[in-house]
């Protein structure tokens, strides 16, 4: 098969396309003949950093990848080969064959084509861990996502917005702010340009889904109403922030943060089951789509990669495999 490897630790140019022999599926895993791969964050870090990831040698990148199933392991019991789905996986998404845990695989949604469906599970599997069933959104409570045009900020406005929460966002333009509005948001302020502590201070938080950390942690805690929740999926603007421990206690604060691609699979399908459930439903009746940016073929990865570090895009990023 055809696979792109992190040959080394560096910039887009490390990534190179290799012929590989296809996985196997073992035990309770399929084997997806892959159609299109979803790009995140996460597999920037792969390939640029020495404490991220694995070490950069010979790694296949990629965490969400659409298709069909192209063989099932031993004890596979709900798919079968010639099922089309979409799954989130711990890497080797960037490649034209992929091995995964059967409980991590979802149907391709109704109205979807295959190419669309490769840009859900990442960004879907993420905002459903961190700010329904960690952060406990609840109808009618305010959430702040940073960053509202990235994969995770176009889903969580729109799941939000679905499940009747109003939801605020930053964004780097007044053009991405005024596009976050146009799919659901109830305000987006331009960071560069505006302080946003002060334009959502009289309104206050009751989540905040944090990519940003750094400078923005002291605000964002600010703006937190009392039983607020933050938490924490990256730290783009620097892995240390100030935070105010009496203003933790006195408000009664939760800050918390995790990462879904260490989890172990029983997590995962877990977590599979409650977005097939609660989620996939939304998508079929058109209150959540997947907004998509750009599509390369799989030849062009470093390229792909090179757009999602501009930070020109709105939306996913997708690669199209076979």
């Amino acid at each position: 098969m055809k696979a792109i490897l992190i040959t080394r630790k560096g910039g887009p140019e490390v990534l190179e396309m290799h012929q590989l022999p296809a996985p196997v599926p073992a035990a309770g895993e399929v084997l997806i003949r892959v159609a299109a791969a979803g790009l995140n964050r996460s597999d920037i870090y792969s390939r640029s950093s020495a404490v991220y990831g694995g070490k950069g040698d010979l790694d296949i990148p990629g965490l969400e990848v659409s298709g069909h199933v192209e063989a099932c392991g031993p004890a596979v019991t709900r798919w079968k080969k010639g099922d089309a789905v979409c799954a989130l996986v711990t890497g080797g998404g960037y490649a034209e064959y992929v091995t995964v845990p059967e409980g991590q695989c979802l149907p391709v949604p109704n109205g979807l084509s295959l190419t669309e469906a490769a840009a859900l599970p990442e960004t879907i599997f993420t905002v459903w861990l961190n700010v329904f069933r960690t952060g406990r959104l609840q109808p009618g409570e305010r959430l702040l996502v940073h960053g509202g045009t990235s994969g995770i900020g176009v889903t969580s406005i729109q799941l939000a917005k679905a499940l009747g929460s109003p939801v605020y966002t930053t964004a780097g333009t007044d053009d991405k702010c005024r596009w976050c509005e146009s799919i659901g948001a109830k305000k987006a302020v331009n960071y560069k340009t505006t302080d946003f502590e002060e334009v959502f201070k009289e309104i206050g938080m009751d989540v905040i889904l944090d990519m940003t950390g750094g400078d923005f942690t002291e605000k964002n805690i600010r703006l937190l109403q009392t039983d607020g929740r933050m938490i924490f999926i990256n730290s783009m603007r620097g892995k240390k922030g100030i935070i105010d421990i009496a203003e933790i206690m006195r408000k009664r604060l939760v800050v918390t943060g995790s990462m879904l691609k260490p989890r172990d699979a029983a997590f995962k399908a877990a977590l599979a089951a409650e977005v097939e459930k609660f989620v996939w439903p939304l998508i079929a009746n058109g209150a959540i789509k997947p907004i998509i940016y750009a599509t390369f073929p799989l030849k062009e990865a470093a390229e792909a990669q090179q757009l999602m570090e501009s930070g020109g895009h709105i939306g996913k990023i997708l690669l199209r495999v076979s």
